[in-house]
């Protein structure tokens, strides 16, 4: 069976896009900064990414668990996202925490993940993963960008 997990982005501001990670009942579990959103519609992700800088696209994507070389064993993955490569979801405070990987956080302060709060949002979401995972679900993240302006 297949659950997902959606991310319902709001518009980048000072390079950087804040989201909510909501279950499949729609209840939020956390929040999500990434680096902005540069995707153009219809465009190869050639056209726009930015490398390091750059949100991954909107879409459906399968989460693993799996071992990181950077991050270790048990990391969120974030599979075959178009131009990316090795995304993992993970701990960090800004958007110069990361190179394109969601970060999560229990709380925002500005356009950044409130100090001491992602670790625990990373525990909180790892757990879920793995409930779904020993159920025998594959559990999907669906990128949703956000519409109109900031």
């Amino acid at each position: 069976m297949k659950t997902v997990l959606t991310l319902n982005r709001r518009p980048s501001r000072g390079g950087a896009t804040i989201g909510e990670l909501l279950d499949p009942q729609g209840a939020r579990l956390c929040y999500v900064l990434e680096d902005e959103v540069r995707e153009i519609e219809g465009q190869p992700v050639s056209a726009w990414k930015i490398k390091g800088a750059t949100a991954i696209p909107g879409g459906a994507y399968r989460v693993t668990i799996e071992h990181s070389p950077r991050f270790g064993p048990n990391t969120l993955t974030v599979n075959d996202v178009p131009g990316f490569v090795g995304i993992r979801i993970h701990a960090g405070n800004t958007s110069g925490d990361t190179e394109g990987c969601p970060l999560l956080g229990l709380r925002v302060d500005g356009n950044a993940i409130a100090g001491g709060t992602s670790g625990p949002a990373v525990a909180l979401v790892k757990a879920w993963v793995r409930a779904q995972i020993a159920l025998g679900n594959d559990v999907w993240l669906d990128v949703n960008n956000a519409t109109g302006f900031a």
